[in-house]
């Protein structure tokens, strides 16, 4: 489902009228972001239509790659198994969802459960011969389409992009009320 329910976006100058009428919208600040969150839209939409192909979400998915990068971590084709609390944490999804995609995925033969090793509480997650198959034979078209979409871009505009990218990242993960709160200060002070 798209974030962003607009698909067509502001003009600029439309951005500017409304700041008139609301003081704490910044135009320029306002154009970026629409067009980050339109973009990721469509990069989803690229990404999602290739893997319906192959009847798995991108949810599953993602659980999948969670599993197939924790083995190519460990160095060695053998898998590493993971609990539940860590492919969430892996794929930022609550352990409800996690439980619902790996339901879905142990249904399909693409993952097993196993008591965890340590603790007999706990359940181990692992990527079964079925679910790396499945995992090679989707990738090389997901990096084809990735290379596709980022092929307008030359190799420094993709270093820019990247570094921009993860300065928005970097102050997404912060606390918006915070800067609130220091331009308060910061006035009360003047």
């Amino acid at each position: 489902m798209p974030l962003l329910m607009l698909k067509d976006l502001p003009r600029y100058e439309c951005l500017l009228e409304a700041s008139r009428e609301f003081p704490d919208l910044d135009p320029s600040a306002a154009e970026v972001f629409l067009h980050l969150l339109r973009s990721g839209d469509e990069a989803f939409r690229v990404v999602e239509s290739h893997l319906a192909q192959h009847d798995i979400s991108q949810g599953r998915f993602g659980v999948l790659m969670a599993l197939w990068g924790n083995c190519q971590r460990a160095g060695s084709a053998t898998e590493k198994p993971l609990t539940p609390a860590e492919l969430a944490e892996r794929t930022g999804v609550t352990r409800a969802t996690i439980t619902g995609l790996v339901d879905t995925l142990e249904t399909a033969g693409l993952v097993t459960r196993t008591p965890h090793p340590d603790d007999r509480r706990m359940m181990s997650i692992g990527l079964t011969k079925r679910g790396a198959k499945t995992l090679a034979r989707i990738m090389p078209e997901h990096f084809r389409r990735m290379a596709w979409l980022m092929e307008p871009l030359r190799e420094p505009e993709r270093k820019t992009f990247v570094r921009l990218l993860t300065k928005v990242l970097t102050r997404a993960a912060g606390d918006p009320s915070a800067s609130k709160r220091e331009t308060g200060v910061l006035s009360a002070r003047s």
